[in-house]
């Protein structure tokens, strides 16, 4: 029962990403979500994550307006007669632990216009970043602690 709901939820997904509710593309959704589901079917249950589904969706809502912002902070300064900026190479220090987590902080900096993930310390103690423009490393540093990772080690406990 579980697998046909997901499969269903999965089809309407698609169904909103493609912007199409034909009956063509509902069914071919729906046997895409079939696929899926029967060629990761062994891999899950193999480690459970917990999910706040409230505090998922506060991340997903602060990485879209981080993104709109950087955005225009990035059109801003390469629009500007003199370029102005400050490139930097920064090391975040992870509070996070769990390698999706540090994936996905990793990708919502990357996202983000204006930053860029570049590595993991070997000992998973700290982010490379790379910001096109960096006035102080320490605010760089704080603003991803605040938006993106408490955000993250609230909505997977």
């Amino acid at each position: 029962m579980r697998r046909l709901a997901a499969s269903l939820i999965l089809a309407v997904v698609w169904a909103v990403v493609t912007g199409s509710a034909a009956p063509a593309n509902l069914l071919l959704g729906l046997l895409l979500a079939i696929l899926c589901l029967g060629v990761t079917r062994r891999h899950r249950g193999r480690g459970t994550i917990a999910v706040r589904p409230v505090a998922l969706l506060l991340l997903g809502l602060v990485f879209l307006r981080e993104l709109a912002l950087s955005a225009w902070s990035v059109a801003i300064a390469v629009l500007r007669p003199r370029l102005d900026i400050r490139p930097a190479m920064v090391a975040f220090p992870l509070r996070l632990k769990r390698d999706f987590e540090i994936a996905l902080l990793a990708n919502c900096i990357t996202l983000t216009p204006g930053t860029l993930s570049v590595d993991v310390s070997e000992d998973r103690r700290f982010l490379h970043v790379h910001a096109l423009d960096c006035r102080d490393p320490q605010d760089l540093c704080r603003g991803i602690a605040e938006t993106f990772e408490r955000r993250i080690m609230e909505a997977f406990p």
